[in-house]
C-alpha cells in the first residue's frame, strides 16, 4: 500500500527542515519506505477534506490504505513499530526509546515552541521584552538538563533510535535563537542527526518541494 503524507504546499520555514513533516519524512527514509507527498495550502488545511484527516487542521497526516493518522509522535511510533530500523530489538531498550520520544514532545519541545511564539507572534506586545528572557531561561534549563544526561554519548540510549529522531527534530528549532550553541554536546548531537543520510534525503525532499528544485 502506498504511504501518503501531507505537507505544507509552501512551508513557513522555506524548506529549512523545521516543519513537522520533516520528522515523518526522516522516519520513512530511515526504514527505507517510499512515500508520496500531498501538498496542502493554508486554505486547504481548513477545509472538510483535510479536517477529516486532522481534526485540528494541521500537518502532517499519514495515510496507508484504510489507516489515517495525525500527530508526528503517533506517526513516527507507528512507522518504528511497523518497520525495522528505528527501535532496538530488546524490549526494555525499545521502551526507553519510546520514553525519549515522549520526552522530546512533552518536556523539551513546549518551552522551545513558547520561545518561537514569544519572538514571532508576541514581539509587538508591550510586555514582550520582559517576558522573552524568562522564556529563554526555561529553554536553557531544559537543554541544560538534557546536556547533562547526554554527556559525551553519541545518542540518548545506545544506538540511534526514534527517540533521537524526535529529539534532534525538536532541538533543531533552537538553532535560530543561538541557544543550542551554548551546549556544545547538544549542538554536536544535532549535527550527527543531520549528517545521517536518511535525514539528508528528507531535508532535500522538503527543500525541493518549497523551492521547486529537484533534489540532487
Amino acid at each position: 500500500m502506498t504511504i501518503t503524507i501531507t505537507a505544507f504546499e509552501r512551508s513557513p520555514d522555506g524548506g529549512r527542515g523545521l516543519a513537522r513533516d520533516t520528522r515523518v519524512r526522516w522516519a520513512l527514509e530511515e526504514v527505507g519506505q517510499p512515500y508520496e507527498v500531498r501538498p496542502v495550502s493554508f486554505q486547504a488545511k481548513k477545509q472538510p477534506a483535510h479536517l477529516a484527516l486532522h481534526p485540528f487542521g494541521l500537518i502532517p497526516t499519514y495515510e496507508e490504505g484504510d489507516l489515517a493518522l495525525f500527530e508526528t509522535g503517533s506517526i513516527v511510533l507507528h512507522i518504528a513499530e511497523r518497520h525495522a530500523g528505528l527501535f532496538p530489538s530488546d524490549a526494555d531498550a525499545r521502551a526507553r526509546a519510546i520514553t525519549w520520544m515522549f520526552a522530546a514532545l512533552s518536556t523539551v519541545e513546549p518551552p522551545i515552541l513558547d520561545l518561537s511564539m514569544a519572538k514571532v507572534v508576541e514581539s509587538d506586545r508591550p510586555w514582550s521584552r520582559e517576558r522573552l528572557p524568562l522564556v529563554q531561561d526555561r529553554v536553557r534549563e531544559r537543554l541544560g538538563q538534557l546536556s547533562v544526561r547526554l554527556g559525551d554519548a553519541d545518542w540518548l540510549d545506545g544506538a540511534f533510535s526514534a527517540g533521537d529522531l524526535m529529539m534532534v527534530s525538536v532541538l533543531l528549532r533552537t538553532r535560530p535563537s543561538g541557544i543550542l550553541d551554548e551546549f556544545p554536546n547538544l549542538a554536536a548531537y544535532v549535527a550527527r542527526g543531520e549528517a545521517r543520510p536518511a535525514y539528508q534525503r528528507a531535508f532535500a525532499a522538503q527543500l525541493a518541494q518549497n523551492t521547486g528544485t529537484p533534489p540532487a
